[in-house]
């Protein structure tokens, strides 16, 4: 019983958010992202049809969300990683064929706006299910934060935009690192003051 306690990850109280590894926040999607891309583009190629979209948003969502899950397990459990590559898979997919797979810059933010609001729903889910204060806020921020570093991403990688990439490039991903790591810092420390003393 004891070696479970090990591999689980509990709620978060102010005892277990003494020393938050938000540090390793940025790290972790700058090498989530540009790797979970990459490996979707080799394996389903480009977003322009429901079932690119679909398997690529999961496969970029999977490494993303593991990557992410690397960086702060000690507060998020292994439903983090389901919650990011469901919630990309599905809102890509919803996204992109909405803009009907258009790379135009305004489509670029809009399919972005959605698959940032899905994943930043079922992360806010697990986060608000691990205790976080304010996790609503997540799927708030992320939308915005999305379509603007897609919005980035389309003026550094415009020769090959046309590929269709299931997600932002690295420099899209500075934003993004900023932005929610910023907002995961204040989370902790909102959910700091509020939690009771161990």
């Amino acid at each position: 019983m004891t070696s479970l306690s090990h591999t689980t990850t509990q709620p978060v109280t102010a005892g277990t958010l003494s020393r938050p590894r938000v540090w390793a926040w940025p790290l972790a999607a700058l090498l989530g992202f540009p790797i979970g891309g990459y490996i979707a583009n080799l394996t389903v190629g480009a977003v322009d049809s429901l079932g690119p979209a679909l398997a690529g948003g999961l496969i970029a969502g999977a490494v993303v969300g593991a990557a992410q899950w690397l960086a702060l397990k000690r507060f998020l459990p292994w439903l983090w990683i389901v919650a990011t590559s469901v919630g990309m898979g599905a809102s890509l997919a919803a996204g992109a064929a909405l803009v009907d797979y258009s790379i135009d810059r305004a489509d670029l933010m809009l399919m972005g706006a959605i698959t940032g609001l899905g994943v930043g729903i079922l992360q806010s889910l697990v986060l608000a299910r691990q205790g976080l204060a304010g996790a609503a806020w997540w799927a708030v921020a992320n939308p915005p934060t999305w379509a603007v570093a897609w919005l980035i991403s389309s003026y550094v990688i415009s020769a090959n935009i046309d590929e269709r990439f299931t997600n932002f490039g690295a420099s899209g991903v500075l934003l993004y690192a900023l932005v929610t790591g910023l907002l995961l810092a204040w989370l902790f420390r909102r959910t700091e003051s509020q939690a009771p003393a161990p």
